[in-house]
This record gives C-alpha cells, sequence and structure tokens, in this order.
C-alpha cells in the first residue's frame, strides 16, 4: 500500500466518524425538538380539555364550541408532530436535512397552530368582558403555550445551527449549545448500565418538571383529584424535598438540565429510605428504548406527554395502592417485631437468656451439671404478720419494691434470679454461663440486700427483717414444663444454701464452711460454731459481716 492510499484511508475514516457523530447528534436534537414542541401541545389540550370539563357546571358553556376548536387543533398538531418526528423514521433515514424537517413541520401545522391561538385570542376577549379572571388565566396558558410552539417551529434552523438567541421577556431561553449538551447527556445515560438493583383517598405527590406549564397543569388536574401536590423544577430541589416530607409517588420528567430524569431515577433508587416510593416517569419521548430504561431502573410507569388524564389517574391510583399496601405490610412487620420483642423479653424474665436462645432452637430437654455454683436463699422475716396489719395492695406493693430491688442487684452483681416463693428469693451465681469470681459477686448481693431491706424499712417505717443464706457446691439445672418454664437448680448444695437461711439471723448473711473458705481473705466473718441441720447434723456456719477494707 503506497503512502498516498493510506492517507486517503485515514481521511475516508475520519470523514466516516464525523458522519457518524453527526447523525447522532441531528437525532439528538430531534428528540429534543419533539420533547419541547409536544409539551406545548400538552398546554394547548390539557387546559382547553380542562375548561370543557368546567363547562359542563357553570355559565361559559356557550364558550365550549370555541373551547373544542382549540382542543381538536391541539390534536391536529400533535399527530402532525408525532408523525413528522417519530423516532422510528428518523432512526430509518440515511441522511436527515434539519432545515427541510424544519420546513416541512412549519408547513403542515400553520392553519392548526392559528386557529388555536386565533380561538384562544377571542375567549380570551369575551372573558376579559365578563371579568371572568379564573378562565383568563387558563385561556392565557393555551395563547402562551401556542405561541411557544409556533415560536420554536419558527426558529427550529436557527436552532440547530447553533446561534445564541432568545425570545421576548416572557419566552426567553438559552442557546442551542446547552440544549444540545442537556440532550447528549440524556443520551448518554441510556449507553450506561444504570439498572439498580384503590382506594379513593388522596395521596402526596412530588411532580418534578422543569417547564413551568407542565407542572401548572398537572397541578391543577391532580389536585381537583383529592391529592396533595409538592412541585420542583430540577431534580435536586426534589431531593430537598423528599427529604423533609413524606411523599407517596413521584411523577418525573425525563430531560432536564443539571440532572435528568434518569439521573435523579437512579438517585432514588439507591437511596434505601427511598427506592421503594412509586416512581412515574412523564415524557414526550416515547421510544421503546426510553421506556425500557426506565423500566429496568425501577420505575413504577412510564407515560407518554400528552397523556390521557383517565389513564394518567388510573396509574396513580395504582401506585397509591401498591404503597399503601407495602407501607400496611411494613407496619405489620413493625407490629410483629415489637411483639416478637415482648415475647423475648417475657421469656427472658422467666429463662436465663443463653437457656431461652437453645429453647427456642429446638433443644429439649435442657439439663446442664456444674462442678461449683453459688446459691443464695433470702427470706422476709415476719412478712406473714405484716399481712394482717396493712391492706393487700399496700402489701403486695411493699413485696414488689423490695424484690425489684432484688432482682436489680441480680443484674448488677452478674447473678441468675431462679425464682420468688412468697416471701422468699432465690439466685445464683456461676451459671448458666460459668465465672470463676461467683462466690464473691453473691456475697456482695447478699450485703447489698440487707441495705435495700433497711432503705424499705426507714422510708416505710416497716419492721421488716431478712435471713440469708449461702452455699457454694456443685449444681444439676435445667428447664421444666412444657407449657410454664422455668429455670431450677436441683443438688444437695442448692438444699444447704436453703438449710443455711432457715437457720439464720434475722438480718444476717449465714455461709457454709465451703462458701467462707473461697472468699474469707476479702470479707469479714463471725464463726458462729457448729449447728444442727437436718439430715447433715452438725455443720460449721459463719456470718459474712461485710467486705474487708482495701
Amino acid at each position: 500500500m503506497t503512502e498516498t492510499t493510506q492517507k486517503i484511508n485515514i481521511v475516508e475514516a475520519g470523514e466516516t466518524e464525523v458522519s457518524s457523530l453527526e447523525i447522532i447528534v441531528k437525532r439528538a436534537f430531534l428528540a429534543h425538538m419533539n420533547h419541547e414542541l409536544r409539551t406545548n401541545i400538552m398546554g394547548i389540550i390539557g387546559y382547553s380539555e380542562m375548561l370543557i370539563e368546567d363547562a359542563d357546571n357553570s355559565w361559559i358553556d356557550e364558550f365550549i364550541p370555541d373551547l373544542q376548536e382549540i382542543h381538536e387543533a391541539g390534536k391536529q398538531l400533535m399527530a402532525v408532530v408525532s408523525e413528522m418526528l417519530d423516532h422510528e423514521k428518523i432512526e430509518a433515514k440515511a441522511v436527515l436535512d434539519i432545515e427541510e424537517i424544519g420546513d416541512d413541520i412549519h408547513d403542515a401545522i400553520m392553519a392548526s397552530i392559528i386557529a388555536a391561538m386565533g380561538y384562544a385570542e377571542i375567549l380570551i376577549d369575551e372573558a376579559t368582558q365578563r371579568q371572568a379572571d379564573d378562565l383568563i388565566s387558563d385561556l392565557k396558558k393555551i395563547y402562551q403555550a401556542s405561541e411557544r410552539f409556533i415560536f420554536l417551529v419558527n426558529n427550529f434552523s436557527r436552532m440547530w445551527h447553533g446561534e445564541t438567541w432568545k425570545m421576548d421577556s416572557k419566552l426567553s431561553t438559552g442557546t442551542s449549545t446547552r440544549i444540545l449538551e442537556d440532550v447528549k447527556t440524556t443520551i448518554h445515560m441510556l449507553s450506561e448500565d444504570t439498572s439498580v438493583q384503590h382506594d379513593d383517598r388522596g395521596g402526596s405527590l412530588l411532580i418534578v418538571d422543569d417547564n413551568e406549564l407542565n407542572r401548572d397543569l398537572l397541578v391543577r388536574r391532580l389536585e381537583r383529584e383529592g391529592h396533595e401536590v409538592a412541585v420542583a423544577s430540577s431534580g435536586r430541589e426534589a431531593l430537598e424535598i423528599l427529604s423533609n416530607k413524606t411523599i407517596d409517588v413521584v411523577l418525573l420528567d425525563i430531560m432536564m438540565p443539571e440532572m435528568n430524569g434518569y439521573q435523579l431515577l437512579q438517585h432514588l433508587k439507591s437511596e434505601d429510605s427511598l427506592r421503594h416510593m412509586p416512581v412515574i416517569m412523564l415524557s414526550a419521548l416515547g421510544e421503546i428504548n426510553h421506556v425500557i430504561r426506565c423500566i429496568e431502573m425501577g420505575a413504577e410507569d412510564y407515560l407518554q406527554k400528552p397523556f390521557n388524564p383517565v389513564l394518567l389517574k388510573a396509574r396513580i391510583g395504582a401506585c397509591l395502592e401498591k404503597k399503601r399496601l407495602r407501607d400496611r405490610e411494613q407496619a405489620y412487620l413493625e407490629q410483629l417485631r415489637l411483639e416478637r420483642e415482648k415475647s423475648e423479653r417475657l421469656l427472658l424474665n422467666i429463662l436465663p437468656a443463653p437457656i431461652a436462645r437453645r429453647l427456642k432452637q429446638g433443644e429439649n430437654p435442657i439439663a446442664d451439671t456444674y462442678p461449683e455454683a453459688t446459691v443464695l436463699f433470702a427470706d422476709l422475716v415476719g412478712f406473714t404478720e405484716l399481712s394482717s396489719r396493712i391492706s393487700a395492695s399496700e402489701l403486695v406493693e411493699t413485696l414488689n419494691e423490695i424484690f425489684t430491688m432484688f432482682d436489680e442487684l441480680a443484674e448488677q452483681y452478674g447473678l441468675e434470679k431462679i425464682k420468688t416463693i412468697g416471701d422468699a428469693y432465690m439466685a445464683v451465681g456461676g451459671l448458666p454461663e460459668p465465672h470463676p469470681g461467683h462466690a464473691e459477686s453473691v456475697a456482695m448481693m447478699a450485703i447489698d440486700m440487707l441495705k435495700a431491706v433497711a432503705q424499705v424499712n426507714s422510708r416505710k417505717k416497716l419492721p421488716i427483717n431478712v435471713r440469708i443464706g449461702i452455699n457454694t457446691g456443685p449444681v444439676v439445672a435445667g428447664v421444666i414444663g412444657t407449657k410454664k418454664f422455668i429455670y431450677d437448680l436441683w443438688g444437695d448444695t442448692v438444699n444447704m444454701a436453703n438449710r443455711m437461711e432457715f437457720h439464720g439471723l434475722p438480718n444476717c448473711i449465714q455461709v457454709t464452711e465451703t462458701t467462707y473458705i473461697l472468699i474469707r481473705d476479702k470479707f469479714v466473718f463471725e464463726k458462729r460454731g457448729l449447728i444442727d441441720v437436718k439430715g447433715k447434723g452438725e455443720t460449721a456456719a459463719f456470718l459474712l459481716k461485710g467486705r474487708l477494707a482495701k
């Protein structure tokens, strides 16, 4: 291959790339113009449609023929734009002549748009004479939409050539360069992998559209149907509203500056707090690839502008129903969670946490042998006699207050309350999870139990005494019962602790020699001597007086 031939091939390749890029940009421009023209047609059709609906219930029924002419003109405009800017037809053309397309649209729509503007102008004059301000406002919006539409058609070619130009002060626009950049950004989103994993009550809706005409038309229609409507002119404004307000459904336009509809949709579906909120896309872009991409990204639905009001109402209703069903489901799940936590707390009031977990996992029976644990029994002396001096409610209230203080002490020292029987209280250290300092912890709890009872006596002027017995040794622990569970202890160690309490002295802590030997270097004891224990004979006992000073 000669050097000349190589240069020719390089030039031809470059020309091909430029040609392909030009076709892409032309298609993007035509998609944008399709969007802009259809947006204004929607204003013409939508406002005339609402005025016709209102005419059935007011004195303006004589305006209906002219309004119907405007409505019909709008439909004819839509048919022309849909035909000439049809996505599939544009895609099929190898050569796109923007000037020719603009001229064809101009010639085809001129009669219809002039008719719409003419009837709107006539109706504005008549409404002004009758001082029908509400009617004038909507008629002016029809006229402004028509004016905007014809301005776009008349400047079709100038916009393509990228000239910087402005409409009058009422209808300002930016440069075509910025318009093309916005369109190219939107189209670029299509090529990216951006997929993210009824009743009659109104809902809270958010309309996100940079076109004021679109927003106003939607607000008017949706508020009529009983919805509470918020509006945002940009994606960032929408995010700010969503961070401060609860919204049921979002109605989202695709083509917007800064953050387009695809980007906002992607952001919503990536936020855990927003991903389940239904989003309905409303756009003049009717090509199937736009629809598919929106649905893939998580949109609930896609409606093409101008939308059918009945269809829009049905889609919003379906989204609201789905949202409410999910809200109810979440409420039920939350209620179930709270009930589960309540059941968990009740179970933990009966059983130690490790035992409760084993029971829930299906382990049955539960029985464990512990080589060493420290068991405590406490009995309120004279409490039975007290019941004859105070009311039943006062008695139960006092007992509950004392035992609640005991429970708090057991939790403080890492011990397990086993049960209460009447005015007796039983606790243990060293199980269900063994720990080496169980005897010391039980001794500390016993000392504080005496202080707790003294506090209640002082506050309520009562003569309640307490006997406490402690013993250390091997025990068997397990769960008994099938309907009413109880975690209990068995063995000679338990019996001896109970005997220490029974043979003890009021407001004293009596321990066995086994427990004494374990903790004698940390506490002060008084040797009581030998006591006669049923079934054991004479047994050494010690009175725990307090903790040794450090």
